[in-house]
């Protein structure tokens, strides 16, 4: 494992994220709402953090707005692992959840 080790919170949401169904997205903003918490940047944080990107699938949260948001793969990756699962996306948006 390389980088920082998660904490806590980080803990708490890449278990939150092993929930996020293979081809479904969830929000930033939906993942600090399942641990009822408002700290939607520190979701954000934490899928930084996730030593295990391809196990624990931090590709599946997006922004509110439904665009892609970053990936430590790239976003081009970020795309095409949501699109291998199932989901529609039209540039960088999700269009169908």
């Amino acid at each position: 494992m390389n980088g920082p080790v998660p904490n806590e919170f980080d803990l708490k949401v890449l278990q939150m994220v092993l929930k996020i169904p293979k081809g479904e997205v969830r929000t930033y903003k939906e993942v600090a709402e399942s641990l009822n918490s408002k700290a939607w940047r520190a979701v954000g944080n934490a899928m930084a953090r996730n030593p295990f990107p391809l196990v624990i699938p931090c590709h599946r949260v997006v922004k509110s707005n439904l665009t892609l948001g970053n990936y430590g793969g790239g976003v081009e990756m970020k795309k095409k692992l949501l699109k291998n699962e199932g989901v529609k996306i039209k540039g960088f948006h999700v269009t169908k959840r």
